[in-house]
């Protein structure tokens, strides 16, 4: 038995992002890329799929929210089946990460109560599909370096670099009330 997969891609302020999904949530997100093109080859094989923009008006809202510089909570059903049990155990933790912040890969490691998996968490995090729904670009070294990104430094850089602004902004937006230190 076939499952229906359903994509959609779309322009964001950052490039043009795709999403693939299934029945049981989503299967890969894309980072912006330059085309709507580029986009759909990073999507892989979607010859099967139906291009299903109302399945995923809610999400591709809430990406164009992310990629303008905006927080934004991703807590959609993911379709993790074609994952091990170890990646999906290290995705959920690093789904865990808030905005704004980042773990190390010892910190995940430790998370997922196996301590010396260090390198092992950063190969599952490098086979993230979902990229900024599984927030992986949030998990440093325990030095502070930025490690690896499937998507490569410059958008791991990119990506902290606007939760960092954005959590800068809200401090000065919206400080404490009087009275509260």
């Amino acid at each position: 038995m076939t499952h229906q997969l359903n994509y959609v891609i779309f322009n964001t302020d950052a490039g043009w992002v795709g999403i693939l999904g299934s029945a049981r949530g989503l299967l890969r997100t894309t980072l912006p890329q330059p085309s709507a093109r580029e986009a759909q080859q990073l999507l892989g094989a979607i010859n099967d799929a139906t291009w299903s923009s109302h399945l995923f008006n809610d999400l591709v809202e809430r990406l164009k929210v992310y990629f303008r510089g905006h927080r934004t909570a991703f807590p959609d059903e993911l379709d993790l089946s074609r994952a091990t049990a170890f990646q999906r155990e290290v995705w959920g933790v690093t789904r865990l990460i808030p905005y704004g912040e980042t773990r190390s890969y010892a910190w995940v490691a430790e998370q997922i109560k196996q301590p010396g998996a260090v390198r092992a968490v950063g190969q599952a995090l490098g086979r993230n599909p979902l990229p900024v729904i599984v927030s992986c670009h949030r998990v440093v070294a325990s030095d502070g370096r930025l490690g690896g990104f499937s998507g490569g430094r410059k958008w791991k850089s990119y990506l902290l670099n606007l939760e960092a602004a954005t959590v800068r902004d809200c401090h000065v937006l919206h400080p404490s009330p009087k009275g509260e230190g």
